[in-house]
Parts: structure tokens; C-alpha cells; sequence
């Protein structure tokens, strides 16, 4: 027990902390709660059972997530979840149990919209492999390679959700037109929808994925949509990894199928498919959209607001949406 969690007061609100937690978080955390991390149990199915109904609340993040075992254990109180992704949280368990979830949405968008667009301009003008040309020493030894112009190529999304559309904001600047597909058209969105994820796919020139992850989505991208994205297509993901089969991506890449893919996300993070490495049509990244300072600070800020208007009042700031 460190020196932090010591000096909290025995009265504390007790929050069963489901799996390791950003170091700044933790510590936020720990002036004002006790935390027990559940993943150091032994008998993580007879702790959850013991102790219903024994605890304030709970705190997670999107990749520990939350299972119904949790929930019953969590009945009337709250559920905290750093990250934006709620796809890996049992919300129906929830609901049962009357557990309030959050998660921490908004504040992490412009920074993931930052990472797609970074994305984008990494693998059409081939940035890291041109940084390795450079590197390596083999400058010396003649030009790179040409690559794809970015600006005005047609940009197709899908999912315009937060992110999404702060992704289609940035394409005005490189002047590129832009088509989302999802499951409905948005009366306030300024572009056109295509209904058909085949069709988006053959009129895009990047496909950039933003959606929600889960059975809905559960490799939405498979090879028919690789097909139809072409020769001269680039996939984008900074959704969720489980968006893609990544099966035929690799067999896509491997047969030239596609021009090229950036992945800021993986289906098994952080096992990393063989097929995507040591590619230079191919930018992988180590989930970092969102792992800035500053997000990073305004993400933890709201699990700590969520949990604080919950114990005052009763409700939370940002349930899942």
C-alpha cells in the first residue's frame, strides 16, 4: 500500500478499481477513494460475490470494461469508465442492476480526429518510410519514391459521430470531398450519406473508420469492402480493431488489393498481425489518439467529476451516447 492510499481516511468511498489505471488517474483518485484492484484477486468470481453491495462504486477503462459479474456486484451505485469506448461494458447488466456508467467522451475527440488525419497524410505521402529512406542512409544513394497526393481526394467515413465529423472538418482545409456511411442519415450533417458501405467504399479514395465497435460492427470491414476500396484505396482506423477482419486486410496488403492502411488501433492490442509489419504501404501506431497531456489530464478530470456528481447529487455527467 503506497504512502497516497494510507493516508486516506477509512470513511473513503470504496471503488473496486477493475484493472490498472493511468498513473495521473490513480493518483487523482486515491485523494478521495479507496481503490482495490480487482485483477490482483485470486478469486476474482468469489470477490465479486462477497462483497455485493459492500462498495461505493467502480472505475474502469474501455479495455477492462465491465461484465454483468461486475455489475450485480456494483447494484445501486456507479460504474466510472476512462475512455470513450463503451462496447466492452455490459450496459443491459447495467441497467438491471441500476448501475450509472460513464465514460468520457468530447474531450478526447480533437485529438483522435488529429491522429486520422495524421494517418492519412502518413500513408498517401509515405512519411515514416520516407523517414527511414533518410535514417537508414540511403538518401545518399538516390531519390524516394513518389507517393499519393492527400489533397482533393474524396474522404469517406464511417460512423459520423463526434469524431467522424471533426475528421470531415479538417478534409475542408485539404479541400476533399466527403460521404459517411452509417446506421442513418444526420439531418445536421453537411455531406452527402451513402446507405451502402460497398458504394462508399468504391467512391472513396480514404476510408477512415470512426465507428462505434461491438456485434454491430464486428468486422464490418471485411474483404468484399477491401475489394471495392481498390488499388488505389487507403483504409484509416482509429475506431476499434475489432471494426476490421484482420485477415483480409493482410491478405489485402500482401496481394496489393488496397494502396495501403493506418491503424492507430488492433483487434488482440498488442499483438500486432505479421502481415502488417515491416510494410512500408502499412503505418501502425500504439493506440495513441487520445494519449496526449492535455486530453490525458481532461479525460481523467471527468472520471473524477463523474464519480464526485454521482456521490453529490445522484447522477452522471457523460453516460455512454
Amino acid at each position: 500500500m503506497s504512502a497516497a492510499q494510507t493516508a486516506i481516511p477509512a470513511a473513503s468511498p470504496r471503488l473496486l478499481q477493475l484493472g490498472p489505471l493511468p498513473p495521473g488517474l490513480t493518483q487523482l483518485l486515491q485523494t478521495h477513494y479507496q481503490l482495490h484492484p480487482l485483477w490482483l484477486e485470486s478469486d476474482r468470481a468469489g470477490f465479486l460475490t462477497s462483497h455485493t453491495g459492500q462498495l461505493a462504486g467502480g472505475v474502469t477503462m474501455s479495455r477492462h470494461g465491465g461484465s454483468a459479474d461486475v455489475m450485480a456486484c456494483l447494484r445501486g451505485t456507479v460504474l466510472a469508465c476512462f475512455g470513450v469506448g463503451f462496447d466492452t461494458i455490459d450496459l443491459a447488466a447495467a441497467v438491471q442492476h441500476g448501475v450509472a456508467v460513464s465514460t468520457t467522451p468530447d474531450v478526447l475527440t480533437d485529438c483522435v480526429a488529429d491522429i486520422g488525419f495524421g494517418l492519412i497524410l502518413a500513408t498517401a505521402r509515405q512519411l515514416v518510410a520516407a523517414d527511414r529512406f533518410v535514417q537508414t542512409g540511403r538518401w545518399k544513394d538516390g531519390s524516394f519514391a513518389l507517393s499519393t497526393r492527400v489533397s482533393g481526394k474524396r474522404l469517406g467515413i464511417v460512423g459520423l459521430g463526434r469524431i467522424g465529423a471533426a475528421v470531415a472538418r479538417r478534409a475542408s482545409g485539404f479541400d476533399m470531398p466527403v460521404r459517411y456511411h452509417g446506421p442513418k442519415a444526420r439531418a445536421d450533417a453537411p455531406y452527402v450519406f451513402e446507405a451502402d458501405l460497398l458504394a462508399l467504399a468504391r467512391w472513396a479514395d480514404f476510408l477512415v473508420l470512426t465507428c462505434r465497435g461491438g456485434p454491430a460492427t464486428h468486422h464490418m470491414i471485411s474483404a468484399q469492402v477491401l475489394q471495392a476500396l481498390g488499388k488505389k484505396g487507403f483504409l484509416i482506423n482509429i475506431a476499434r480493431g475489432s471494426v476490421v477482419d484482420e485477415l483480409a486486410l493482410v491478405q489485402a496488403i500482401a496481394q496489393g488489393t488496397i494502396a495501403g492502411a493506418g491503424l492507430d488501433v488492433l483487434e488482440k492490442e498488442p499483438q500486432v498481425p505479421a502481415g502488417l509489419l515491416g510494410n512500408d504501404r502499412v503505418v501502425v501506431l500504439p493506440h495513441v489518439a487520445a494519449t496526449t497531456y492535455e486530453t490525458r489530464a481532461a479525460m481523467e478530470k471527468l472520471v473524477f467529476d463523474n464519480l464526485t456528481s454521482f456521490f453529490d447529487t445522484g447522477r452522471i455527467l457523460t453516460p455512454p451516447a
